[in-house]
């Protein structure tokens, strides 16, 4: 597909996917990009390829279908216009996010096919708006476009050996056994095996004290998503306490994923003790094991009221078994930041990346920096 082509596919498939929000009827990310792939495919220029393609990428429910065939006939007559969601000649009403639309309910609608109400949302900028700043729908979007994120760490040799198609590090003697029958049991050609590779495991830890509760809601649905998507990860939530969530964030819901995390965290927007949270993770945990060649990502803006030398301790043993420590930290997104709280200041030398935790690009940024090798 052109990348012509590619720019029209889109502007249709989320132009529609608004109208179909709009009309009550579900369009989550993955179905939108898919009726984008299935647009490069049929073309744009037969409205039954069209239509087919929307409705099987678009439509959940059968009962969905008569809803979805009014709004594809209004959209489909529009779609040539640009300017098509400004016009006032259309048989549905438009309004945004701060319009009401109790003014439309008593009006009468002389037309055969019923009122449609449309509602729309800046979806465009929502990647780069500040967790701080969102509201609860644009939450749940922010949920979908975190749930596409892949958090992968280089790989590291595995104790098991598979397989070489070259030249490995020890014979397998059962292959060139099992070889050698087809050649009078001579071995002429000698099978190896080679060490494996596995993922690394992810250990994040999330700040859940009060300085953090702008973003803390954000942020655990990143880790949500993080917890959901691949089976090495760890989860833990850090305040005046250590807690572990990760079975309750295996869920693959998650509106039940979240209130299941939110009923066992008991110290949601308390204070913070950095330090003693990190010497339990460490002595119950970390350097046991689940640190141990891991990639542990600190979500915390660096608040504390502990002793900074226990921080400053358990920072350093934490860096000495982990593969790599990340911090991120919403505020480094503020002009003129500097790294002056007591706590981060205190950390700052036991990180192996510093980065920012603002949005769901920043978020995008920190998955490439897991995947640095």
């Amino acid at each position: 597909m052109q990348p012509t082509t590619i720019v029209a596919a889109d502007r249709l498939a989320v132009g529609f996917a608004r109208v179909l929000r709009g009309v009550g009827l579900s369009s989550p990310l993955d179905s939108v990009l898919t009726f984008v792939q299935a647009l490069g495919v049929v073309g744009m220029n037969d409205k039954d390829s069209v239509y087919w393609a929307a409705r099987s990428t678009l439509v959940r429910q059968p009962e969905d279908i008569p809803l979805f065939d009014k709004a594809f006939r209004v959209f489909w007559e529009r779609r040539e216009s640009p300017e098509f969601i400004e016009e006032t000649e259309l048989p549905f009403t438009l309004g945004t996010d701060d319009d009401s639309l109790d003014a439309s309910k008593g009006q009468s609608n002389s037309s055969d096919d019923p009122l449609i109400a449309l509602r729309f949302s800046a979806i465009e900028t929502l990647q780069e708006k500040d967790f701080a700043t969102y509201s609860d729908d644009e939450m749940d979007l922010a949920q979908q476009l975190m749930s596409r994120l892949r958090l992968a760490g280089p790989p590291r040799q595995s104790l098991r050996c598979v397989k070489s198609k070259r030249r490995g590090t020890r014979p397998d003697l059962r292959r060139t056994v099992r070889a050698s029958f087809a050649a009078g049991g001579e071995p002429v050609r000698r099978r190896w095996l080679e060490r494996g590779q596995r993922s690394r495991r992810l250990v994040l830890l999330l700040d859940v004290s009060g300085s953090m509760e702008p973003y803390a809601r954000a942020l655990v649905r990143f880790v949500h998503a993080a917890v959901a998507g691949r089976q090495r990860v760890e989860a833990f939530t850090l305040g005046t306490r250590l807690t572990r969530i990760t079975r309750e964030l295996t869920s693959r819901d998650p509106d039940q994923a979240l209130h299941l995390a939110s009923s066992r965290v008991q110290d949601w927007s308390g204070g913070t003790r950095l330090g003693d949270t990190l010497r339990q993770f460490n002595d119950r945990w970390g350097v046991r094991g689940m640190a141990r060649g891991a990639i542990v990502v600190v979500l915390s803006d660096g608040w504390d009221r502990g002793d900074p030398d226990v921080l400053a301790e358990q920072m350093s043993r934490l860096q000495r078994v982990a593969f790599r420590v990340v911090w991120v930290n919403p505020l480094k997104v503020s002009p003129g930041y500097a790294p002056l709280a007591r706590g981060m200041a205190v950390a700052l030398p036991y990180i192996d990346d510093f980065v920012e935790g603002h949005s769901v690009e920043a978020l995008e940024e920190l998955t490439k920096v897991i995947s640095r090798a």
